[in-house]
């Protein structure tokens, strides 16, 4: 991304509109505008439909989270929702609602997203209420710890009801420890309990600020005319008082190591295998999602068809590749019956070995190419769907062609390539970080065969193991 920052800069896109090109797509043309105070506007227009949809970006997110307040960016997306500027939280509320228009924030990886659709005759409203929610939060006390002490409430359902959602949680806080793509985006029951208002207006003061936002709107609007609303609204904002942060790369980890979470009473065992994999600058990106359709990233995967299909022995396996700025994981996710435990594991990495030796047939390929092809479009439908894709490519610092030149590149992919994106990226069975969530009475013996094992109680209001930090 540009660092100049002298009055307005406007960069052009000349490309053709959101539209077929055999099964792949081009972004429209927009104009990318950055502000005295470091704001980035990505602004393009689509009148198909009278709808503006927008994205608006804080860089830092959970990666700003200081040591001990794990989910603090989270919990401050939330508030952002409840009041700002002369509207409390039930006002804010309606003033959505009574145009039909939507607007929510989330706390993620790498960013505060705020997201929106709004008829385009109540786009004074929606930029109006986007400037509240950023610069004018309420962060009420009393709004905070509702907010909060819901947010442990539902980390401790989950720990009797949705298990294999936190399977993956635990993982990245065994997988990278104290780097910041360790602890949970959302927090834990122990790092939630230490946020209070004043932590909260603190983090707001040195992470929320000008030079860190992303605005992208997309839809039925003059792109002029937009630029002034949004410069009206965000030209004289401060920036963040604190610095963003760098994140270093992780390299993947050589050996084996196990972390069991002990779930006493559990009748399946929840298993994640996983290693260090790419960031999402991957330069072969198209031959890594050729890669991971055909190991796990479709029904006829080859996980699934031999952890479900053919042997019975779970309802899904699939494979995970998480890519932020930086290498993130790439995981094998499944779960079975605690008495078939080690079966399921064993037949997983088995599979992982052949996929790593094998060439790949050509068929599959073709195959891979036609679901892959045939999924990517409809990410890019709506007005909201356009903004959220503007505005994670000014975040990643990527350029268009990430999205218009991908059908190419998936037509272009060949065996030889897919290959070796395979040995690059997915690790070999003897690299591999092993988490399990089940009953450590039953199966502590067995699964000490595939490395050391640390044990952790889920009762542990923290997913990482404490004396490896805190989270």
């Amino acid at each position: 991304m540009s660092s100049l920052r002298p009055a307005t800069i406007a960069v052009v896109a000349t490309l053709l509109p959101v539209a077929a090109l055999g099964q792949g797509v081009t972004l429209p043309p927009f104009e990318r505008v950055e502000l005295e105070n470091g704001t980035v506007l990505v602004l393009a227009e689509k009148h198909d439909v009278p709808l503006v949809g927008v994205h608006a970006l804080i860089r830092g997110g959970a990666i700003t989270d200081p040591q001990g307040l794990s989910g603090i960016a989270s919990l401050l997306a939330g508030m952002l929702e409840k009041g700002a500027g002369e509207r409390d939280a039930p006002a804010f509320a309606e003033a959505v609602a009574a145009v039909g228009g939507e607007l929510a924030a989330a706390g993620e990886r790498e960013a505060i997203t705020i997201s929106g659709d709004f008829l385009a005759r109540d786009v004074d409203l929606m930029v109006e209420l986007l400037a509240d929610m950023l610069i004018r939060p309420i962060l009420d006390r009393a709004e905070m710890q509702k907010l909060r002490d819901r947010s442990i409430n539902f980390i401790r359902a989950a720990k009797d009801s949705n298990l294999h959602a936190l399977v993956p949680v635990y993982g990245d806080a065994f997988l990278f420890g104290d780097h910041p793509y360790g602890p949970p985006a959302f927090g834990s029951e122990t790092s939630l309990q230490e946020i209070q208002q004043r932590e909260l207006l603190a983090y707001y003061g040195e992470h929320v600020g000008a030079d860190r936002l992303i605005i992208a709107a997309v839809g039925d609007f003059d792109v002029a005319a937009m630029q002034e609303k949004l410069t009206a609204a965000f030209g004289a904002w401060r920036p963040a008082a604190a610095a963003l942060p760098e994140v270093a790369a992780t390299a993947p980890q050589p050996g084996r190591r196990v972390l069991l979470i002990d779930k006493p009473g559990a009748t399946q065992t929840y298993f994640w295998l996983a290693n260090v994999g790419v960031a999402i600058d991957y330069p072969q990106r198209a031959a890594l999602d050729l890669a991971n359709t055909l190991f796990g990233g479709r029904f006829t995967s080859m996980l699934n068809t031999e952890l479900r299909v053919n042997s019975g022995l779970t309802y899904g396996a699939r494979s995970i590749l998480t890519r932020p700025s930086q290498p993130g994981s790439v995981a094998i996710s499944s779960f079975t019956k605690t008495a078939t435990t080690i079966e399921a594991i064993d037949m997983a990495i088995d599979v992982l070995s052949r996929f790593r030796e094998s060439g790949i047939d050509p068929e599959l390929i073709k195959s891979a190419k036609n679901y892959v092809l045939g999924q990517y479009p409809p990410k890019f439908e709506t007005a909201s769907q356009l903004a959220e894709q503007l505005a994670e490519l000014e975040l990643y610092g990527l350029d268009r062609n990430h999205v218009d030149a991908y059908a190419d590149a998936i037509a272009g992919a060949d065996g030889e390539t897919i290959s070796s994106v395979i040995g690059q990226v997915f690790p070999a069975p003897a690299d591999l970080v092993f988490v399990l969530l089940g009953d450590a009475e039953l199966i502590r013996e067995d699964i000490s065969k595939y490395g050391p094992v640390t044990e952790l109680p889920i009762t542990e209001p923290r997913f990482s193991v404490p004396e490896a930090g805190a989270d």
